[in-house]
């Protein structure tokens, strides 16, 4: 019952702001909420405390302790829905299949698949010396194993 009312509150913060989702959500049995969030523009500390507001200020600690963690999705964090790569088109990504890896530049996200693009060098088709040419590969939501942002600093 606790968990419902928990979910009821975290769903009506969601519908105020549409730019956010969720990514993770959990309700240990001692009562410990845990709410990972994202959006499609970031998530800032103050969208994060509006959540939190929302969920904390609706809860009678009287009737039930609790203790309650919002935070957003970190950096290095691995993408876990479409709408995240999305948000992430025109960065480079390093993507895991079950039979391949690659890193590359994401510049499509669809419903189903991503397309990720890379300049690579090979040997030339005549002689010797290798020439650069331009990858390009769509890649399957439920092929992907792990896809992580590279950060540049």
């Amino acid at each position: 019952m606790f968990k419902d009312k928990v979910t009821a509150l975290l769903e009506g913060a969601l519908a105020e702001n549409q730019s956010l989702f969720l990514i993770d959500y959990s309700v240990t049995p001692g009562n410990k909420i845990n709410v990972v969030l994202d959006g499609d523009n970031g998530v800032t500390l103050k969208e994060c405390m509006a959540v939190s507001r929302a969920i904390e200020h609706n809860l009678d600690r009287e009737e039930e302790d609790f203790s309650l963690e919002v935070a957003s999705a970190g950096a290095t964090s691995p993408l876990v829905m479409p709408r995240q790569y999305t948000k992430n088109i025109g960065r480079k990504m390093e993507i895991r299949t079950a039979e391949s890896s690659f890193e590359g530049i994401l510049t499509a996200a669809t419903e189903d698949a991503i397309t990720l693009e890379w300049k690579a060098r090979e040997p030339k088709p005549i002689g010797k010396g290798k020439v650069t040419v331009q990858k390009k590969e769509e890649i399957r939501f439920s092929d992907i194993k792990e896809a992580k942002v590279i950060l540049k600093f």
